[in-house]
């Protein structure tokens, strides 16, 4: 189930790495990882992923917009009801709703035709996707290179490791401190500027001179500015596609790439460790930064900032979102999920360990959760419209980590793979949810909430790791994992509770109004 929105959001999985390297002879990475190397890249890639890569991959606007999804019966949801066509609603005027500033150029109408082509059609949209393909490669290859680059410097799996969870110790910082800049700056400026701070620090890495603490300081400064940029990027779809069903399938469609990254980026990274040294493929990483930062700021228009700040920097901006009850439901049904849905991955190594399979066998573990969860968004944006997705949140969410409960007679790898495929699936409810979230959050406010959001996502992520991980020292890894199964699904009943009750609650604000 997705986790972690883009790159760096929209990242799980990243165990193989660490059985790869155990085989090239890097193991001790492995080692001391303990079979929860599915750190920080995951996360980062912002969807369902594991660690920070897939987070931020996943776990990846603003503007007024045609349509707004019908609500569940629980949320409240205000606007016409969404057909679930890309070509319905009416046609975006560019003129801001009373009380909110303009946020620049009127989203597009949305093109004619149903699906994920539709928003292969806005032209700026295919530029942000490219880009973030470029910045995916980024993140995932020079995680995996600075990784190899800190064992081979200082020889210390807890060095090398903690590259790792350096990609989730910052999100915190810069997703608390630096959210509010997404609201007070120009979107593409913020992005523009993510990036080449993200080229710069990768370059640093590749000096040979660049001491151990410097490498480890370089990453926290890319973690830092991740979140900031996650949010805009989020927040910018909407001007980009508007807030109704082109949007979801937008952040669908970046969700996709990011879980396919996690199946394909650390492969590719292995190859061309192969062939070049760390820092070389260190420097090949910090060009793809430079060709994302080319094509945002070529290729996407020049917006005005969509606040003035009047709502506060820092925490104070952050408790001025967080006042509203629904956009905290809402939060808390994108961070429960993925707190405990990355147990598994992060205890797969033990797993296999545990049952006395091979490392190819621990591969099929890790693939099998983004390859469910490309799979479920791929159903649910091609063939479900857009009032269904609404209805499925809360029944898929819920139901999202029982598929653990089939870890309780210690399974062999068909039936762990297909648990972990049938719990990837239900992160299919994103899609709702996303259209539920960019409803509810007011538009001046928007890039913060979404920095806010993804930054939890990446905190959840680690917490689940860490905690999957102590478990693990007192009982065995199935029943730890079928234990998850119980108390995810406890505490998402509990979540989807209270989401049902900010509903109903503003719906009786509405009518008192």
């Amino acid at each position: 189930m997705p986790k972690h929105d883009d790159p760096t959001t929209e990242l799980p999985g990243t165990g193989p790495i660490a059985a790869e390297l155990r085989a090239t002879g890097s193991g001790p990475i492995a080692a001391e990882l303990g079979g929860t190397e599915t750190g920080p890249i995951a996360a980062d890639l912002g969807g369902t992923g594991t660690g920070a890569t897939a987070a931020e991959l996943r776990a990846t606007g603003s503007g007024p917009t045609a349509a707004v999804p019908a609500p569940p019966p629980g949320p409240a949801h205000t606007g016409p009801a969404h057909t679930g066509q890309a070509d319905t609603g009416p046609v975006h005027t560019g003129q801001a709703p009373a009380g909110r500033p303009s946020a620049g150029p009127a989203a597009p109408a949305a093109p004619a035709g149903p699906g994920y082509r539709a928003v292969f059609r806005v032209r700026e949209f295919r530029v942000v996707f490219v880009a973030h393909l470029f910045s995916l490669l980024g993140v995932v290859v020079s995680e995996l290179a600075l990784t190899v680059l800190v064992y081979d410097l200082t020889r210390s799996p807890l060095l090398s490791s903690l590259t790792f969870a350096l990609g989730f110790l910052p999100y915190l910082v810069g997703g608390t401190l630096l959210a509010g800049l997404t609201d007070r700056l120009p979107p593409r400026r913020i992005l523009v500027v993510c990036d080449l701070l993200c080229a710069g620090c990768v370059a640093l890495m590749v000096v040979p001179a660049t001491p151990v603490a410097l490498l480890l300081a370089l990453r926290c400064a890319i973690a830092v500015v991740s979140p900031v940029f996650n949010g805009t990027r989020m927040a910018t779809l909407a001007d980009i596609l508007g807030e109704g069903d082109l949007f979801v399938l937008g952040r669908s469609l970046l969700r996709i790439v990011s879980q396919s990254a996690l199946l394909t980026g650390f492969a590719v990274g292995g190859v061309l460790l192969t062939v070049v040294p760390p820092r070389g493929a260190l420097a090949v990483t910090a060009g793809t930064f430079l060709v994302s930062a080319l094509l945002l700021r070529l290729g996407t228009v020049r917006r005005p900032a969509r606040g003035s700040g009047a709502a506060g920097s820092g925490l104070s901006g952050t408790w001025a979102v967080l006042r509203n009850r629904r956009v905290r439901a809402l939060m808390l049904m994108f961070w429960v999920p993925p707190l405990f849905a990355v147990v598994p991955e992060a205890l797969a190594a033990p797993y296999a360990d545990e049952i006395g399979v091979s490392t190819a066998a621990l591969g099929l573990l890790m693939c099998a959760l983004p390859v469910g969860t490309i799979t479920g968004e791929l159903l649910a944006g091609s063939f479900l419209s857009a009032a269904v997705r609404s209805r499925i949140v809360l029944p898929l969410a819920v139901t999202g980590v029982l598929p653990y409960l089939l870890y309780a007679p210690e399974p062999g790898v068909p039936l762990a793979a297909a648990a972990l495929f049938l719990a990837g699936a239900t992160g299919a409810y994103t899609l709702g949810l996303d259209a539920w979230f960019v409803a509810a959050v007011p538009e001046e406010q928007r890039g913060r909430a979404m920095t806010l959001m993804t930054a939890g996502m990446m905190t959840v992520q680690g917490i689940g790791m860490a905690g999957a991980g102590v478990a693990a020292e007192f009982a065995p890894v199935h029943v730890v994992v079928a234990g998850t199964g119980v108390l995810g699904t406890v505490c998402l009943l509990a979540a989807a509770a209270e989401l049902r009750a900010a509903g109903a609650a503003g719906d009786r604000k509405a009518r008192r109004g």
